[in-house]
């Protein structure tokens, strides 16, 4: 078909048919180049410190040099690039597609339903050759990055990261275990005794009370309201759902928060009782993540015994001369009194808004077919991601395995990361599968990602948070958001401030927590809830 197709030429060619088009000829979907005319298409794309040059970069050249489409870039600056996007959004000077900012789905509504922002349905329908392979493969992508309305106002970059999907872990020095005689803990009130242990028995041998049993970070990135560091990121799920950032889920189809239920007064007594006894450092309740990997990375002596955390780079330094980071490993899922244990799950890998075509396009089927070439895998994937094929990569041998076990697909010949002009760094639409992601060859030097594979696959995997539970990402209309925002940060900054109080002893659990949950009340957390509700119900409620 492939051949057939390359030989059709112009007898098959098809003349731009969208909003705005110029009449430009471009051939058949799936068909390369995408026009036999040179065409401009003129793209704002959000800054990336690590990419030198959009313009000059070796993906673009080769993208322009397959698709014969030639990308006219402004590059708004990164630390400036939401100022950037408002302003253009209000000049109604927009340029052809608006890339890499991950607009908001608020944004999306408005802009979308004021015509703005083009809808891509039917042009998903015509010319979505590779998009449709995606869908096929996880339909439940085209859901969530369609609007309530039923229309698309942007395509996504969607990576399926495993590891990523299970990132409230906790890690602990497995030598000091190995050390006292211990097991790995899988309950809670053997995990309290595996601290205490590390707190009283010199596990590193220096006759000094120097030991940490367990640390943690207050500090979040920049998609997590609560790090995954915090002390109750991974401990708290020996009680109830508490599924990090916002800390939603459903319970049969209702919206929820655990924070104000008798489970998560319970986990706090917990928490309290490991305070208490000097088990927690009390830094975990105020410091950063710097200031965490410090303690892991001692110099003298290890001191760190267990800390919440995404990977081991939480607490080590990743491929440090210490080596220090290997020795800690994931711990299961414990199990609370009650016999809870759950590992929470976060499977919505969608970065939405990540390529916008806007009312001003001149070709916007050449600007769609452009994204959609960008879902092409594995070689454009490949040169999207890490650079150019017998350089940055190239695909494996026969013989090569996997980082999950199975033949491998690619392998890596150059580290990843850091400046560089040979890729796009991860920027705009595009589709990484976990069988590619996993596909990589394992590499001994840098044993990390096999290492997180088998971790999340053997420990975390088996006590998987049931998608019954998860909330999924939704869309709020203007009134929604703004309304939202203030009651958000309201509830969230009392809950962190509460956990606080509660774990050090500064408000007694018991006497003071009626009055949390009044609070709590009195914050209006019920329609905080109702308009996610409203939210939920509006996009996937089944009539």
């Amino acid at each position: 078909m492939l051949a057939l197709s390359g030989c059709s030429g112009k007898e098959e060619a098809a003349t731009q048919e969208g909003e705005g088009g110029t009449g430009v000829v471009t051939n058949p979907p799936g068909q390369l180049p995408i026009t036999n005319e040179k065409t401009t298409v003129k793209i704002l794309v959000r800054g990336n410190s690590t990419v030198e040059d959009f313009a000059t970069n070796e993906f673009t050249k080769w993208l322009e040099q397959k698709t014969n489409v030639h990308i006219d870039w402004e590059v708004a600056p990164e630390k400036s690039a939401t100022e950037k996007l408002n302003l253009v959004l209000s000049s109604g000077d927009y340029p052809d597609v608006i890339m890499g900012f991950g607009v908001s789905p608020t944004q999306m509504m408005i802009y979308g339903t004021q015509g703005v922002f083009l809808k891509l349905n039917d042009m998903i329908d015509k010319y979505g050759v590779e998009m449709k392979k995606m869908f096929d493969a996880s339909p439940f992508y085209k859901d969530l990055i369609t609007a309530p309305d039923g229309n698309i106002y942007a395509l996504p970059q969607v990576n399926e990261c495993y590891h990523c999907m299970y990132h409230q872990r906790m890690w602990i020095h497995k030598p000091w275990l190995d050390k006292l005689g211990l097991r790995m803990p899988t309950t809670t009130d053997e995990f309290y005794e595996v601290l205490k242990a590390f707190k009283t028995r010199d596990p590193n041998g220096n006759g000094k009370p120097d030991e940490i049993a367990l640390s943690g970070s207050v500090q979040a990135s920049s998609s997590h309201l609560f790090s995954p560091s915090m002390i109750d990121s991974f401990l708290m799920n020996a009680f109830v759902y508490d599924h990090g950032d916002k800390k939603l889920y459903l319970e049969n189809g209702k919206v929820t928060v655990p924070y104000n239920k008798p489970e998560w007064k319970e986990g706090l007594k917990y928490l309290r009782k490991l305070y208490a006894e000097g088990l927690i450092d009390p830094q975990a309740l105020t410091q950063d993540n710097d200031q965490l990997k410090k303690l892991g990375e001692n110099p003298d002596t290890v001191i760190l015994g267990a800390s919440s955390g995404h990977n081991m780079g939480s607490v080590a330094t990743l491929g440090g001369k210490s080596g220090r980071w290997l020795t800690y490993v994931a711990v299961p899922p414990l199990k609370g009194p009650n016999g809870f244990q759950n590992a929470a799950y976060h499977p919505y890998v969608v970065g939405n808004g990540q390529y916008i075509i806007t009312n001003k396009a001149k070709n916007p089927e050449v600007a769609f077919r452009l994204a959609d070439f960008l879902f092409n895998s594995p070689e454009t994937t490949l040169r999207w991601y890490a650079g150019r094929e017998g350089v940055e990569w190239k695909y494996a041998d026969k013989s090569e395995i996997g980082i999950n076990g199975k033949p491998a697909i690619w392998k890596q010949l150059t580290p990843w990361g850091g400046v560089q002009n040979v890729n796009w760094s991860q920027t705009g639409p595009g589709y990484r599968s976990n069988d590619f992601r996993l596909g990589e060859v394992q590499n001994p030097d840098q044993p990390l990602e096999v290492i997180l594979y088998n971790e999340t696959k053997q420990k975390m995997e088996p006590y998987q948070m049931p998608m019954d539970n998860v909330m999924p990402p939704v869309f709020f209309t203007a009134d929604q958001a703004a309304e939202l925002a203030d009651l958000e940060k309201t509830i969230l900054d009392h809950v962190k401030e509460m956990m606080a109080r509660f774990v050090t002893g500064d408000a007694d659990i018991d006497k003071t927590w009626d009055s949390y949950v009044k609070n709590l009340d009195n914050m209006n957390l019920k329609r905080y809830l109702d308009i996610y509700q409203q939210a939920y119900d509006t996009k996937f409620k089944k009539k």
